[in-house]
């Protein structure tokens, strides 16, 4: 049982998808959509809704209090549970089949190999639900190019499911011509027929309006920063270092670090941590990179903190405290973390369960124990942080299903969306008890067959609300919540928070040589005045314009959400 994780806010969403504990455990942050009641065209899914607009879209939020977390949330964090699994005592999400038998097809992304359709797992949730499901599973590595080409074509599948970082291109526009409006089956109290789905919080559903209309079926997330800076804590005590509160001080504890005769360094590379330590807004998300100057929008780019992120990370590598292979982009970071050649490195915070879990047991490292430092201003004061994105998975209905495949489809996202401690979420997430898994002290155990047949399918229809929970490392849990809360206390959220929003295709590739120029700049194989000149390009060949776009359509008529 994992948490759905956090929102990709600091770090590409592909890759924290890919490094979550949720994608750890069943096998999901990112663009954003699309238009408005407010602004914007049905034909180009530009502009946003929000506001009163949006409010009128949503389904009325209705939380369930099935079961109550250990950790309640707190400043945005996750829901945490530190509990064991007792399976005689899981809660009942879905007391009565929603499904009427109806046929459906699903397409999804999958990494791995996918199991055979008549396989145990995807029987057993079948009749669960009540719901005929064949999944049309496609490979994730390649899976934007499949959505092109399906939306492109006369066959769509009955559910399609669209993560937020292949939202680019035509796709969104695509998206609002050929996927349904879900507002008649879950807007406002039409949506107590599938409580799961109404205890969705609301900012995630107001990511799935697309077109003017509520599109997609959220996956949620916390928007607290993912990326968390991690060290090594039995090392740290072993040697007396104390964690570092400043960025002068972290670079001076890891110059101490550092003996390149041993193989060992301080770090591996900080760049999307620096952002944070500097209070300089994300990249992930195009919209989340703007805030407000006053009464000016002002680009992510353009700010002092950006460029002082981007000039300390460049210091580290000066000082030969990064290890060789993080210059050069090559290997695994988290190995050389878990293999003692780096001391600190950066990665989603779901990590901390993944390494962890892994080390459990090593013979080399017996005592293996990592943390994750509280996020620092740069001078040792409090962090100015910027909430991510609420939702960035979703799955659309095509526009011309029957009443029938509508209905059915939202009752097996429905019981998709079950919280956790139920028996429909250990279905999911698990299995069949005894064909997939095991319970042992308490904690589940897959199976040779629940870990080639329970994998990334079901998982992807919804989700609840954020939550974390690691039975079997219990401790890990509590850790990444408590972390959570206090580093959401210093979150503030930029104006275009939980806002769909495409931007003109004539921008849309306007801001994509800056993660490759960042990565070269700190690397010192570019020269500031390399990166002074790319924001200057962007300012000229599009980014004023596009300035303004975002003040006329989105700001002036929806207001700003912090």
């Amino acid at each position: 049982m994992t948490p759905n994780s956090s929102s990709a806010n600091s770090a590409p969403s592909r890759r924290s998808f890919l490094a979550s504990t949720a994608f750890a455990a069943v096998a999901v942050a990112g663009g954003a959509p699309l238009l408005t009641a407010c602004g914007g065209s049905a034909e180009t899914g530009e502009g946003a809704t929000s506001g009163k607009s949006a409010k009128k879209l949503l389904p009325t939020y209705t939380p369930r209090n099935i079961v109550t977390p250990d950790i309640p949330s707190k400043n945005g964090s996750s829901a945490g549970f530190t509990g064991k699994v007792k399976l005689d005592e899981l809660a009942t999400a879905v007391p009565e089949k929603l499904g009427t038998g109806a046929k459906v097809k699903i397409m999804a992304p999958f990494w791995g190999t996918p199991p055979k359709q008549d396989c145990a797992y995807y029987t057993a949730l079948n009749e669960a639900t009540g719901v005929d499901v064949t999944w049309q599973n496609q490979d994730g590595n390649t899976y934007g190019e499949k959505i092109g080409a399906v939306l492109a074509s006369s066959s769509i599948p009955d559910m399609l499911v669209v993560p937020g970082w292949e939202l680019g291109g035509k796709v969104p526009s695509a998206l609002v011509a050929k996927m349904l409006d879900l507002g008649p089956y879950l807007a406002g109290s039409e949506v107590k027929k599938y409580p799961n789905l109404a205890a969705i919080p609301s900012d995630a559903w107001q990511r799935g309006i697309f077109g003017g209309k509520l599109r997609g079926i959220p996956y949620p997330y916390s928007y607290v920063p993912n990326i968390a800076p991690f060290y090594r804590k039995d090392i740290f005590e072993e040697k007396g270092w104390e964690v570092p509160k400043s960025a002068d001080e972290f670079l001076a504890l890891a110059k101490e670090m550092t003996s390149k005769k041993a193989g060992v360094y301080g770090c591996d590379d900080m760049k999307w941590s620096s952002f944070n330590i500097f209070g300089s807004l994300g990249g992930s998300e195009k919209a989340l990179g703007w805030k407000l100057d006053g009464d000016k929008l002002v680009y992510r780019v353009e700010t002092d903190e950006y460029l002082e992120a981007l000039e300390w990370t460049r210091k580290l590598y000066a000082a030969g405290v990064v290890h060789p292979d993080a210059r050069a982009v090559s290997g695994d970071s988290s190995l050389r973390f878990t293999s003692g050649k780096v001391m600190m490195y950066n990665a989603d915070i779901t990590a901390w369960y993944g390494k962890t879990a892994e080390m459990v047991g090593s013979k080399t490292t017996p005592n293996f124990e990592m943390a994750a430092m509280d996020i620092f201003g740069h001078d040792g004061g409090d962090p100015k942080l910027y909430a991510g994105t609420p939702a960035n998975m979703w799955a659309f209905i095509r526009k011309d299903a029957p009443k029938e495949v509508v209905e059915n489809l939202l009752a097996a996202s429905n019981y998709a969306a079950a919280p956790y401690g139920t028996r429909e979420q250990m279905m999911v997430y698990y299995g069949v008890e005894g064909a997939h898994y095991t319970v042992k002290d308490g904690v589940p155990v897959k199976t040779e067959r629940g870990n080639t047949e329970v994998l990334n399918a079901w998982s992807m229809l919804a989700g609840p609300a954020s939550f974390i929970a690691h039975p079997d490392l219990p401790e890990v849990a509590k850790a990444q919540v408590e972390w959570q809360q206090r580093m959401g206390a210093f979150v503030t959220k930029p104006p275009f928070y939980g806002l769909t929003i495409v931007e003109p295709s004539r921008y849309a590739n306007l801001s994509d040589q800056f993660e490759q120029l960042e990565d070269d700049f700190v690397r010192g194989n570019k020269k500031l005045s390399d990166v002074q000149q790319a924001i200057s390009d962007w300012k000229s060949k599009g980014g004023d314009k596009l300035r303004d776009w975002y003040k006329k359509e989105i700001l002036d008529k929806n207001g700003s959400a912090s």
